[in-house]
């Protein structure tokens, strides 16, 4: 019973869900650890603009959202900010920005139209592969990317758990 126990307690997930309230930025999510936080500028057309993270790291994978404040609720605006996330991630694999439509569910419902990526490439100085998955949805003046970047491939229901609890409010 003794080794039963102990075979299955090398087993248990490394994946801790926890659903993150972020009113500041507007969404919630599903978390696999506890988060971390930061921020930092991003220049986006010739503005600064802060970026906002939130962070948590599971098994082979770090789980991401990234809030842009925009300056303005400009649709010009709003387009760079979400070109500039769409090629930056795609940059940092070395793939092509390709992107297709997806529905971004609302926190008091209904959906919001954004755009789902699935990039693979090398990434870093030791050019190790990385899998990228993303949401990216612009909404008011605040522009999101909801990110996976795994190393090694990742349960689909992991994924799924991630995206399908990023709502925004």
């Amino acid at each position: 019973m003794l080794a039963l126990g102990t075979a299955l307690s090398a087993c248990s997930p490394t994946f801790d869900w926890r659903t993150i309230m972020n009113n500041d930025n507007g969404y919630t999510v599903d978390l696999p650890a506890k988060p971390g936080h930061d921020q930092r500028a991003v220049q986006i057309g010739g503005t600064s603009m802060p970026m906002a993270m939130q962070t948590a790291e599971a098994g082979d994978a770090l789980f991401a959202v990234g809030t842009i404040m925009l300056p303005d609720d400009n649709e010009a605006t709003r387009r760079a900010a979400l070109d500039f996330l769409r090629t930056g991630l795609a940059r940092n694999v070395g793939a092509a920005p390709d992107a297709r439509a997806v529905q971004i569910p609302l926190a008091a419902g209904g959906q919001v139209l954004g755009l789902e990526m699935k990039l693979s490439g090398e990434a870093g100085s030791q050019h190790e592969t990385r899998t990228v998955y993303a949401r990216l949805v612009a909404r008011g003046r605040h522009v999101y990317q909801a990110a996976i970047i795994a190393s090694k491939p990742l349960p689909q229901e992991q994924i799924d758990q991630f995206f399908s609890s990023f709502q925004l409010y």
